[in-house]
């Protein structure tokens, strides 16, 4: 397993996805004609496939749904190939508001050109962006993004834990453009789309969740919606008293860690991620808008040594800490607030059936040195303890039953609630009610 170097301000995104980094940078700073401004409305991290789950589309549709945000009355997409060893092919993509299931409504649908062209072939290793098409999008609602594979195309970039049911198509042929979609099968899985953004005023602003599992809704209920990004976006539309211009993305990758990529052979391959270090420019700096960062990454580097990897991998506090630090000065050199969260308690946790526990005191005390830092230095603009309102005040070094899904790891719905009003909206400069 790569250990990453920590160097301030160094960017480690490196390889073929470099020339990809420029590109999307400039796409953050372009204007919209039609608004002052875009910002990203809803995005989701790529991810490598999981061994033994690459699926394979061949003349077939893919109908793939997200929540908004924010809303906007012009829209683009992003797409993502980014783990992809060959072009990627896609003969057709539409964009329309989701009516019930795989359906949208009629009036609403639109058909995507990439260069004024209704076929892409994506490069390996790179992302393209859709020309942007006039639409309503309203905030807090269901989108339809449909693509289209006239050739034998491997999900090789994907999204693993979408939370979200997709539909697709049998195989015949192009069906982007069916208000009512005809489903061969259904997907839990968001491949290769990773984005999509809205036009807005110039006093919008987007806000990146950038974590693991606890971040990506690992434990909340399928199909709603109840991710604490989810409920973030929620309540700045609803607490606030009036519609805003803010969003949530959501880049949180189960598994993932700060300092290191997805273990090395590990049952899990190369799909838990780059470390957060890496991934940190083409998932945080390069989305569209983005003005605050909420971090909620570490729990995995203290939990995984002993395992899936050697416990000889222990990290340290100072570690944690001096990764934080690069996070934390990389987005001040952006202009971006910081935001830390502390890590929630892990005893009990347990990974499936292994009979392994994530806890040792010895990482406990770990968490517990990196809580304190978090809370105390001062070195984030702000902090949200998420360990405060999801420990049990009778056992401190475990999840409040209330809150606990089952694994004794992740949150429930009702967990994920209570970590998103955690979250002060006047930390975005919204007054609350």
């Amino acid at each position: 397993m790569k250990t990453l170097k920590i160097t301030v301000l160094g960017s480690l995104f490196l390889g073929a996805t470099l020339g990809l980094g420029a590109a999307a940078h400039q796409a953050i700073a372009e204007k919209s004609s039609h608004g002052a401004q875009w910002i990203g409305t809803w995005a989701t991290a790529a991810q490598p496939f999981l061994p033994g789950a690459l699926e394979t589309y061949q003349n077939q549709s893919l109908r793939l749904i997200v929540h908004t945000s924010a809303g906007g009355a012009r829209v683009r997409i992003k797409i993502s190939n980014t783990y992809g060893d060959e072009a990627l092919f896609i003969g057709g993509a539409h964009i329309g508001r989701r009516s019930s299931g795989a359906d949208i409504e009629p009036t609403s649908d639109r058909r995507l050109t990439f260069g004024g062209q209704s076929s892409i072939a994506v490069a390996a290793h790179s992302v393209a962006q859709s020309d942007p098409v006039n639409l309503d999008v309203p905030a807090l609602s269901d989108l339809a993004i449909s693509l289209f594979f006239p050739r034998a195309t491997k999900a090789t970039t994907s999204h693993a834990l979408a939370l979200q049911t997709s539909y697709v198509s049998p195989a015949t042929g192009d069906s982007t453009a069916e208000a009512k979609f005809m489903v061969a099968k259904t997907i839990d899985t968001w491949p290769f789309l990773t984005g999509v953004d809205v036009a807005v005023s110039a006093a919008g602003a987007a806000i990146v969740a950038l974590g693991s599992s606890t971040t990506d809704g690992d434990g909340s209920s399928p199909d709603t919606n109840r991710r604490w990004p989810d409920v973030l976006a929620e309540r700045l539309q609803k607490d606030s008293g009036r519609r805003t211009e803010l969003s949530v993305l959501n880049q949180g990758i189960i598994g993932n860690r700060l300092l290191t990529d997805s273990p090395a052979g590990s049952r899990f391959g190369a799909a838990l991620g780059q470390a957060g270090l890496a991934r940190f420019d083409h998932d945080v700096l390069h989305q569209a808008g983005v003005k605050y960062l909420i971090i909620g990454l570490g729990i995995n580097d203290i939990a995984f040594p002993g395992l899936f990897t050697p416990k000889t991998e222990m990290v340290s506090s100072q570690s944690i800490i001096a990764g934080y630090r690069q996070l934390i000065a990389r987005a001040h050199h952006k202009g971006i607030r910081a935001i830390g969260t502390t890590i929630p308690p892990v005893e009990n946790a347990i990974f499936g059936n292994s009979p392994i526990s994530f806890y040792t005191p010895e990482k406990e005390g770990v968490r517990q040195e990196v809580n304190s830092w978090i809370r105390s230095s001062a070195e984030f603009d702000d902090v949200v303890d998420f360990d405060a309102v999801l420990r049990d005040p009778d056992r401190p070094t475990r999840l409040l039953p209330a809150y606990d899904s089952g694994d004794h790891l992740h949150s429930n719905d009702a967990g994920y609630m209570v970590s998103a009003k955690a979250i002060p909206l006047t930390l975005f400069g919204i007054k609350q009610r």
